[in-house]
């Protein structure tokens, strides 16, 4: 069983590389299999969530030419069935992206009921609003989502609730539909946004992207492209605020600035400083951090995937700070884990109220989702001593080489898979 393990105390400083965005390639690479020809798309990140979609995509009989570790080409022309296997939907809710794009192009899928972070219920009756508005038959039997249609044909929809997953995967099937949809109270995320950038880079006509009304006129068919994913602003986050917890100098590159600006003001709201360039956010931190309150909500406000990040900070932080949670109800599962460390967080329903500490203790601590994990990381980093962090296989879902971005801000951290490697970093460290 792989295992971080991390010798805090030690300001991050330097320079990081950027990856390309996780939730966009998702949405993405379903949307390649759209159109008979090649589709070439880079900037991929190298997670095991990219690396687990691509399986599936090449399990239902598309090809798949890894190109190097950022690039793939991608031909639909092969697709053989429409019956996506559960093995991969348990690993990774967004395989259900498929299921849009499957009944965009085939006017027919079937793809089994999602998995992936137990972060609190994720339902997707928006999704299946989605498909009935469009024409689709939608049953749900067996475990499994089964959506079937004549024709789609265009339609004006509301959506009940603002769903990223419903957006994307509605959008999609609507991309290939007769007639115009528009889509109400869609979401507005940078993902969306990338998504629909490279489905009309594909040939299809979709407005509004990143408005919350969405206007699409469907086309028959689809063509070839080549396409880069916009960078991935929840990792620029992250290390965004483990330079604010460690009291560090790091400048994240290769991001746009504009998706960050919800961090960066809470950010300057605590007390970092925050300097803006063209493609780069550099954050540092000279004095003790301040309480603030946060609320998440849909883009752009305050991202809900970066929320447990924040904490971490904010119990370092002097006051006392309020942080409610108004998108996933489980998104606090990480607290036990922080408390271990000396953090005072109180949860009360939606709610953790922070206490501010002068320091945290290093321990073993357990991640109980990906970007939880990513945030027990950075604890790990500013807390006095050596801190473990277990199952880190949710982290690897959406970080792309972690542990050595973090090692050259600076970081003393290792992964390890063995006792063996574990006790000889242990006892390195103890004899500095």
């Amino acid at each position: 069983m792989e295992r971080y393990i991390m010798k805090g105390g030690i300001p991050l400083v330097g320079e990081v590389e950027i990856s390309g965005a996780k939730n966009a390639a998702l949405g993405i690479l379903a949307a390649s299999i759209m159109t008979d020809e090649t589709v070439t798309i880079d900037n991929l990140p190298d997670v095991s969530d990219i690396n687990v979609l691509l399986q599936a995509i090449e399990g239902i009989g598309a090809h798949v030419n890894r190109i190097d570790r950022h690039t793939v080409k991608i031909n639909g022309s092969g697709i053989r069935t429409l019956s996506l296997d559960y093995e991969y939907i348990k690993k990774i809710r967004a395989s259900y992206y498929l299921l849009g794009a499957l009944l965009g192009k085939y006017k027919k899928a079937e793809v089994p009921l999602p998995g992936g972070c137990n972060i609190g219920t994720r339902p997707i009756d928006q999704h299946l609003k989605g498909f009935r508005a469009l024409g689709a038959d939608v049953r749900i039997e067996y475990g499994f989502i089964s959506t079937e249609a004549t024709h789609l044909h265009g339609t004006h929809l509301y959506f009940d609730v603002v769903s990223v997953g419903a957006t994307i995967n509605v959008m999609m099937a609507a991309a290939m539909a007769e007639g115009t949809t528009i889509l109400e109270n869609a979401a507005k995320e940078p993902h969306i946004v990338d998504l629909a950038n490279f489905l009309n880079s594909m040939g299809a006509n979709i407005k509004g992207a990143g408005t919350d009304v969405i206007r699409i006129r469907g086309v028959s068919k689809l063509h070839s492209t080549e396409y880069t994913v916009i960078p991935d602003q929840i990792e620029a986050g992250t290390f965004m605020f483990a330079a604010a917890a460690t009291q560090g100098d790091v400048t994240v590159k290769n991001v746009i600035p504009k998706h960050l600006e919800a961090l960066s003001s809470k950010l300057m709201e605590i007390g970092c400083q925050v300097e803006e360039s063209d493609d780069a956010v550099r954050v540092y931190c000279k004095n003790k951090l301040h309480n603030t309150h946060i609320k998440t909500l849909p883009y752009p406000g305050f991202p809900t995937d970066m929320q447990p990040q924040i904490s971490v900070t904010l119990a370092l932080a002097s006051g006392t700070s309020i942080v409610t949670e108004s998108i996933f109800e489980n998104r606090f599962r990480y607290v036990d884990e922080l408390s271990r460390m000396g953090a005072k967080i109180k949860v009360e329903g939606n709610t953790a109220i922070i206490t501010g500490v002068d320091k945290l203790s290093g321990a073993i601590v357990s991640s109980p989702d990906l970007r939880a994990g990513a945030a027990l990381v950075i604890a790990g980093l500013a807390a006095e001593g050596i801190t473990i962090v277990e199952d880190i296989v949710y982290i690897q879902r959406g970080y792309e080489r972690f542990e050595e971005k973090l090692q050259n801000l600076g970081a003393e951290i290792e992964k390890v898979s063995t006792e063996k490697e574990l006790y000889k970093f242990q006892l390195r460290e103890t004899a500095v």
